[in-house]
């Protein structure tokens, strides 16, 4: 069986010290792309690989509203909302003989101050202010992200359909949800080049299929990382109102993974 998270004795005394944080997910939008593992893989860093479906690596777009985030143990009104997204990939690695997977977040954009100001310094994950428009009806998302650093755009508009995964690499709804609730960590390099993660554990897991009618993602774009043809559209779900806890996790070992040009 898969290991989900490293090992809680890697943390210092510092990091377990920090508290753990639970909310609420009130919505969160997975876009999924196949990728060739190739191009992949050069852009990971040791020891991280790609984990691969029929071949393929899966890289996508988190897209995320999280309400009511505080320190566990005070109450849900004390709690902070914010839009977030992130640009990741599926990726496995050996944690002491035995096969982990997650995912390995490249990029993170959000419209809080406070997730901004906290991320890479107070908790894991470099957070890049951004403004994040949205708009949800009963059966409709649409949602633009435009980081205000570097010009990272996002464009999503779907819809709920129960129309499957018809042209996924996925064989049906079930398969998916079963290799994305095996990705509840996420790692990301700190400014000394050590990984660090925080780990999504909720109390339900429960996803629908989105059919997606426009996606842009200038990260993913970006020729200089994925070059023409290497990144397909594969598939989206939604999750909704999902109580969820962040748990903090460290990496035992510092990495210099490769910089390409344009490379954040």
């Amino acid at each position: 069986m898969k290991t989900l998270f490293a090992s809680p004795q890697r943390l210092g005394l510092a990091d377990r010290l920090l508290p753990i944080l639970n909310g609420e997910i009130d919505r969160r939008i997975l876009v999924n792309y196949r990728c060739d593992p190739d191009v992949a893989a050069r852009l990971l860093p040791a020891p991280l690989r790609p984990q691969l479906v029929n071949g393929w690596a899966m890289i996508g777009i988190c897209l995320i509203r999280l309400t009511q985030i505080r320190p566990r143990g005070l109450p849900a009104w004390a709690g902070l909302s914010s839009e977030n997204a992130a640009h990741r990939i599926a990726v496995e690695w050996d944690d002491e003989g035995q096969p982990g997977s997650g995912v390995f977040i490249f990029r993170r954009d959000t419209d809080s101050l406070l997730n901004s100001l906290a991320g890479g310094r107070v908790f894991p994950g470099v957070h890049h202010r951004a403004d994040i428009a949205t708009w949800e009806g009963d059966t409709r998302f649409k949602i633009a992200v435009h980081s205000r650093d570097d010009g990272t755009r996002i464009r999503l508009i779907a819809r709920t359909e129960d129309g499957g995964l018809a042209g996924s690499l996925f064989r049906n709804l079930e398969a998916a949800s079963d290799f994305f609730a095996c990705g509840s960590i996420g790692w990301s390099q700190n400014s000394r080049g050590k990984l660090e993660g925080m780990q999504l554990r909720t109390t339900k897991w429960k996803v629908s299929p989105l059919q997606v009618e426009r996606v842009e993602s200038s990260f993913f774009s970006d020729t200089r990382r994925f070059p023409v043809g290497s990144v397909t559209f594969d598939c989206a779900l939604l999750m909704k109102n999902i109580p969820h806890e962040w748990h903090r996790c460290a990496w035992p070992t510092t990495i210099n993974p490769p910089k390409p040009e344009g490379y954040l």
